[in-house]
């Protein structure tokens, strides 16, 4: 089937030019979103007259996606994951996180879509470079720095947590444990009489 293309498509062509695809893609997806029309005599004559509106709508289209990749074009991102000590994550980094983090820091309005990951979610720790599909052929890069979370306590050889305590939370613990003591053997001694 021809078509029309209303708006550049991938590898289809650009807008105005003429191209055939299957029936199938054209009444399911061009058609519906109004990306193509069918190429006919009428449909030819009507596109020369809206051509110029086409065109210009389509260059605001890829202003606006210029002026977001700007926003996050090199940004480089820290996401803090639970890991293991061989550097393997405890789950993963997908799509979701990482345009969520993207979105905190630049204040940019990307979605878990345009996240392009080809070598599918991250599951290990260390940095990863991704690019960011905006449409209409922009593109911007990142850079993902995944670390696993630093916790409070450490860990002995055993395996049991060592939980460091400061002085002063050990000493008001301390008074709070003599009190209750003094507090039960009073209890203790109203109870026998």
């Amino acid at each position: 089937m021809n078509v029309i293309l209303l708006e550049k498509i991938g590898k289809l062509g650009e807008i105005g030019d003429t191209a055939s695809v299957k029936a199938g893609y054209a009444r399911n997806f061009l058609f519906p979103k109004g990306k193509a029309i069918p190429a006919t005599k009428a449909n030819l004559a009507e596109f020369d007259e809206r051509k110029a509106d086409l065109l210009a709508a389509h260059n605001e289209k890829v202003a606006a996606s210029q002026a977001r990749a700007a926003k996050v074009e090199g940004a480089s991102l820290t996401i803090e994951v639970n890991a293991s000590d061989e550097g393997k994550l405890f789950g993963s980094v997908g799509t979701r996180e990482i345009a969520d983090a993207l979105n905190a820091q630049a204040g940019s309005d990307v979605s878990k879509a345009e996240v392009l990951m080809p070598h599918g979610v991250i599951r290990e720790l260390g940095t990863t470079e991704l690019t960011i599909d905006l449409g209409h052929d922009v593109a911007a890069q990142i850079t993902v720095n995944v670390v696993g979370l630093q916790s409070a306590a450490d860990v002995s050889a055993d395996g049991s947590i060592i939980e460091e305590v400061d002085e002063s939370e050990a000493e008001v613990a301390d008074e709070a444990f003599e009190g209750s003591e003094d507090d039960s053997s009073e209890e203790a001694d109203e109870a026998e009489s």
